[in-house]
């Protein structure tokens, strides 16, 4: 018996993902979809849009205060290619107000919430007993798990040592505004399914914090979906080329891997990725100085203080091969 959603699709991920959605999202009234412009948003729209029949589909867009142009112009671009509206959501706290009142961020989401801690019990580095139970289990690498560790990110104990912040760190800028604004859109338009582009495959805290690609019955009161969480990137590609999706010009022509929240510090190649907005959008690199500058001026002392350290590292080796050498002779 011929099935059209899942013809002649060879992978099986893709096809999974497929049939899933297909399970999941007619179960309700009315879904709500966040869209970010991203390559797996992109996906995941695709999906949505081919298994919804006559459920009410929301697609919605946060508007931080700070985003590409090519990102509104791709947004144009799936509304025009698949018949659709995306509701543009202005963020209830903008990024660069959120950041003027808690912090700027840092290396990483965890690590700047640790920090944020850190600094608010007016930590000087150098004498942990005045942080809190979770910041001094941080500190003194005694987490359950080794990305809750100080030591998850190599040599930061001792940069934070030697180089501690002269400036706020925090990480509530995601929190002010995207998700208390998701939250908020979402209890107003009284939505029963939420949908997120979410990938196991990304790694790092976020991914890790769930089990499954569907979480029915959740305490928010808003069941959540994520509809590609099983998708890595071998299996993005065969869905890109087998139903011929187009990312926005962030990838196609910028050669961008993220397409996040514009500038953040979290990213790893944060630093490349300010050269790439500086050559196509140079009035968003002057406002991403403005308001990370502090921050990419510390993650490059923080770079600079790595490699450094494994450079001694690797001449103490050497040192000791060496002298083991010696005394075999």
């Amino acid at each position: 018996m011929s099935d059209k959603l899942i013809d002649g699709i060879e992978n099986y991920n893709v096809l999974n993902a497929l049939l899933k959605a297909r399970q999941v999202i007619p179960r309700y009234l009315k879904v709500a979809v966040s869209i970010s412009g991203g390559s797996d948003s992109d996906i995941m729209l695709d999906i949505v849009e081919r298994v919804k029949d006559d459920v009410e589909v929301v697609y919605y867009f946060i508007d931080t205060g700070i985003e590409y142009q090519a990102t509104k112009d791709h947004l144009n671009y799936l509304e025009d290619r698949y018949g659709i509206k995306i509701e543009r959501v202005k963020a209830k706290v903008s990024i660069p107000t959120a950041i003027k009142k808690h912090g700027i961020p840092f290396c990483s989401k965890f690590v700047s919430q640790r920090l944020h801690g850190c600094q608010r019990k007016g930590f000087d580095f150098r004498d942990p007993s005045v942080l809190g139970e979770s910041n001094k289990r941080w500190w003194n690498n005694e987490g359950t798990f080794r990305q809750y560790n100080i030591s998850y990110n190599k040599y930061l104990k001792e940069f934070l040592e030697q180089n501690p912040p002269d400036f706020p760190i925090a990480a509530n800028c995601c929190e002010c505004s995207k998700k208390a604004t998701i939250k908020e859109y979402l209890h107003e338009i009284d939505a029963r399914l939420g949908c997120t582009g979410e990938r196991q495959a990304e790694g790092g805290i976020r991914a890790s914090a769930h089990t499954s690609c569907w979480d029915e019955n959740h305490p928010s009161g808003l069941d959540k979906f994520r509809p590609i969480f099983w998708l890595t990137n071998e299996d993005k590609r065969y869905y890109e080329q087998r139903f011929g999706i187009v990312h926005s010009r962030c990838y196609t022509e910028w050669g961008l891997k993220r397409t996040g929240c514009v500038g953040c510090p979290f990213g790893r190649g944060i630093l490349e990725e300010l050269e790439i907005i500086q050559k196509y959008e140079p009035k968003m690199y002057k406002a991403c100085m403005a308001i990370f500058g502090k921050s990419y001026e510390y993650t490059r002392k923080y770079r600079a203080f790595v490699a450094e350290m494994r450079a001694r590292e690797k001449a103490g080796d050497q040192l000791l091969l060496t002298e083991l050498a010696e005394r075999m002779k």
